[in-house]
């Protein structure tokens, strides 16, 4: 099985510019994310896809792969695909490693390669079940800005040590509605939430970047779902926990925090 990660990474970011050159752990954004996919047991290469030449610069300086790309992509998905149809070497899976992810652990990016690889599916992803406690607010199954993923079938091929299953949907709304109390989660735990790495063989990523957006997708911004409209296969492995990702400057502070060893 050969694998290679791509990592999308642009300056433009609306709610945090220049995201991935923000240095205050002292090592760029970007950084944190391709160490971390380095450490990957299944990754056999590594390389950024960006727009900008800052970007491209930084990464060339700490001795990482990049490549340019347009500017006029929408999505990562868009951008890992111009990469992907420059490349001549083939490989087996193609893993999407968001480039504001600079502590997702390395076993994910192996799981999610597995999953891939043994099932087969159009797409794979990973979830984790949310955490218990606090009922409402930022982090919960009430938070829009968590996608929940409704799970179907569990996989039977897969290794005995991993958990797996058919994806049905993913929403940025509380599903399934908790209706017997008023659509409020009685345990949090009871509803798994989408983690943002995707894997792909070659074939199906550009295939799924040639279809339309779909109506869902358009509806909830969420990607997945030209997927799941198109009733192509997608399946989701299960994590135990997931480590924030960085989209505004509190995050980003909160992972410089972390970094520092610093109890949020």
């Amino acid at each position: 099985m050969k694998t290679l990660v791509l990592i999308p990474a642009r300056f433009d970011s609306s709610r945090l510019p220049g995201k991935p050159l923000k240095n205050d752990t002292g090592y760029p954004l970007i950084q944190h994310v391709y160490e971390q996919a380095k450490k990957s047991k299944l990754a056999n290469d590594i390389v950024v896809a960006t727009d900008d030449e800052r970007i491209k610069k930084i990464v060339n300086s700490f001795g990482g792969n990049c490549e340019m790309t347009s500017t006029s992509h929408e999505s990562g998905s868009d951008r890992i695909a111009e990469v992907v149809r420059k490349l001549s070497d083939e490989y087996d899976v193609i893993v999407n490693v968001q480039g504001d992810e600079p502590e997702l652990e390395p076993e994910a990016i192996d799981l999610v390669t597995r999953i891939q690889y043994q099932t087969s599916p159009f797409m794979s992803t990973l979830a984790c079940k949310f955490p218990a406690g606090i009922q409402a607010g930022t982090g919960t199954p009430l938070d829009p800005a968590c996608v929940k993923v409704v799970l179907g079938k569990k996989l039977a091929n897969v290794s005995s040590d991993t958990e797996a299953y058919k994806a049905i949907y993913f929403s940025r709304s509380v599903v399934p509605y908790p209706r017997e109390n008023g659509g409020i989660p009685v345990r949090n735990e009871d509803f798994f939430m989408h983690i943002g790495i995707y894997a792909y063989s070659k074939d199906s990523l550009l295939a799924f970047t040639d279809l339309e957006k779909s109506r869902l997708e358009s509806l909830e911004q969420l990607e997945q779902l030209r997927v799941i409209e198109n009733h192509l296969g997608l399946h989701v492995g299960i994590v135990e926990h997931a480590m924030p990702g960085v989209d505004t400057p509190a995050d980003y502070q909160a992972f410089v925090k972390r970094q520092q060893g610093t109890i949020i």
